[in-house]
């Protein structure tokens, strides 16, 4: 099936894709640049259904050595592939899994985290919920191939190597 967006669609699902990528690379370089920021007490007062696992890593330094690392990284680079959509579906399904993480770290639906939040009350629905929710929305119309990074990648170096594995042309979408 060959979909046509209209430019309307394409602009604001890559306006809703940049925000988002922002978001995440704010976030990750707020945390590297700050140079103290550690996941250790975010872990530690889980209350989570995994909260339980996440309690014995924050009690190992170097476990949250390695938290820490794989979360600043991760915000960057998904950020950054969000916000140039570069690399675009394998950031957005990261992007999802991180968020869970998060959102289940403190679900909305836990007594205890409801005093957690400062800038509002939830119940079940949070800022996660709400940013998986536009993650999955994006990836089921993808822009980085349009107004992202991904077009230079998805017409040169995959065709010239499909066409040379194959000997046919890669079919335009």
């Amino acid at each position: 099936m060959d979909t046509k967006y209209s430019s309307r669609q394409i602009i604001t699902l890559t306006a809703l894709r940049v925000v988002i990528g922002w978001h995440f690379l704010y976030e990750g370089m707020f945390k590297y640049i700050g140079g103290v920021w550690s996941s250790r007490s975010f872990l530690l007062n889980s209350t989570g259904p995994l909260a339980s696992l996440f309690k014995m890593w924050a009690q190992s330094d170097k476990a949250i050595h390695y938290i820490d690392m794989l979360n600043i990284w991760g915000l960057i680079l998904i950020g950054l592939c969000l916000f140039l959509g570069f690399f675009e579906r394998p950031a957005k399904l990261l992007g999802i899994i991180l968020l869970s993480l998060y959102y289940f770290t403190y679900p909305p639906f836990s007594s205890a985290a409801a005093g957690l939040y400062a800038d509002g009350n939830y119940w079940i629905v949070d800022r996660n919920l709400i940013e998986i929710a536009s993650l999955l929305v994006l990836a089921s119309f993808p822009t980085g191939y349009r107004t992202g990074l991904d077009r230079f990648m998805a017409n040169y170096p995959v065709r010239s190597f499909f066409n040379k594995i194959t000997g046919k042309p890669l079919k335009n979408k």
